[in-house]
């Protein structure tokens, strides 16, 4: 099987209903994004950021897949379909896709602030002051924070590498280290944009940009891709 490589982004989790951080009326509309998605703003202010993120854990699990995340799960039944997700949600895991690289971390996950390698599952949506893990540091987000380093871009670019195909889902591409993963595409991988904005990615010739929404974006992709 050929193997196709998809990226995705916040607009892959939009149709769900989860709320995205740029969009107008998006999360930055509400918080500042240095106080709730910073190691200082863990500093500062821990509850705050406690709170942000249950209130986010909550209504994803108030959240379900959408077709766009069911889309790709038909896609493995004809390509070794591996994701590289920039989102913290679990949609994928819950479509039923088998391989999923997580850039930014996951909510449903805390980690210890004293030993990153401490991850544990949160059960249920509520992570508190006073959660500690197994050393006794207090439990964190177990997420990538701005100004903080991505611990699977490498793993991720190695993944890139080896795409026959690349997808990239509801992502502007503007957003480093992230975006610089298409810089390690094969050359003679083509390329497809879901995304009903207008996304520009200079330099690249084998690209089909198909402009919707993940779930008729994904649709559109299948037909193109089983009808080859």
């Amino acid at each position: 099987m050929k193997r196709l490589v998809v990226l995705t982004g916040a607009g892959m989790s939009a149709e769900s209903g989860l709320k995205t951080f740029r969009d107008m009326g998006g999360l930055w509309e509400e918080y500042d994004v240095y106080e709730v998605a910073s190691p200082g703003g863990w500093t500062r202010d821990r509850d705050l950021v406690l709170r942000f993120y249950n209130e986010r854990r909550k209504q994803l699990l108030e959240t379900k897949p959408n077709w766009g995340h069911m889309g790709l799960v038909e896609l493995e039944k004809d390509f070794d379909v591996r994701i590289i997700t920039q989102n913290i949600d679990d949609l994928h895991e819950r479509a039923g896709s088998t391989h999923i690289l997580h850039l930014h971390g996951e909510l449903r996950k805390s980690s210890s602030t004293t030993d990153p390698d401490l991850v544990y599952d949160i059960d249920g949506w509520e992570l508190n002051e006073g959660d500690l893990c197994e050393k006794g540091s207090q439990l964190r987000p177990y997420v990538v924070w701005f100004g903080e380093a991505v611990p699977a871009i490498e793993t991720a670019a190695e993944i890139v590498s080896t795409a026959q195909i690349l997808v990239i889902i509801g992502t502007s591409m503007n957003v480093y280290p992230a975006a610089g993963l298409i810089n390690h595409a094969p050359e003679n991988a083509p390329i497809y944009i879901i995304d009903p904005n207008e996304v520009s990615v200079p330099g690249y010739s084998r690209i089909r940009v198909i402009r919707e929404k993940a779930g008729t974006g994904v649709d559109k992709l299948i037909k193109e891709l089983t009808d080859e």
